[in-house]
């Protein structure tokens, strides 16, 4: 009988109470060619940012298209409304922009919030950190560095991270 296939990704993963220790170990396991690296921190920071060097992310851009429909339905919408149910009051001109500012901002917000919202559960869906491992005190005041790798990489990486300056260090299996 076939064994069900784990997913849980293997790996070593070390825990940090200083920044500039975590930042270390990330630009020197980067410079050894892993790019697949997690990192878990309770807050924001900069210096981690920098040294992950992670492309900038799909939903600006699902947001600036959603926007941009929303706006070209409002106006498109309004205009078409207005030829195809005209109503010639005082001489003024069949479709006035300005009228239409209001309907063609309500839905840039609308339809940039909704495929904003399925952009980011889309690729939540297809991201590829699933099974990474993960330790409660990382939420805390640890900062934690998953590195996935196989088995013949895990002595240099844990070597790495210990003079690195790792509290703890310790392999995960699938």
């Amino acid at each position: 009988m076939a064994r069900p296939k784990s997913s849980r990704q293997p790996g070593v993963l070390a825990s940090f109470i200083h920044v500039d220790a975590a930042v270390d170990a990330i630009r020197s396991l980067r410079a050894r060619g892993h790019r697949n690296l997690v990192v878990y921190t309770a807050f924001p920071n900069h210096e981690i940012e920098e040294a992950l060097d992670q492309p900038v992310s799909l939903v600006r851009l699902f947001t600036l298209i959603g926007g941009l429909t929303g706006c070209a339905a409002g106006f498109g919408m309004t205009i078409w409304m207005s030829f195809d149910w005209p109503l010639l009051v005082g001489g003024k001109t069949m479709s006035s922009v300005p009228a239409y500012v209001a309907i063609a901002f309500e839905l840039t917000v609308l339809l940039g919030a909704l495929i904003t919202v399925a952009a980011v559960a889309g690729l939540t869906l297809l991201g590829h950190r699933r099974g990474a491992a993960y330790d409660p005190q990382f939420s805390d005041d640890r900062i934690g560095v998953f590195v996935p790798s196989g088995a013949d990489q895990l002595a240099p990486v844990e070597q790495l991270l210990r003079s690195a300056g790792a509290v703890e260090v310790r392999h995960e299996a699938a």
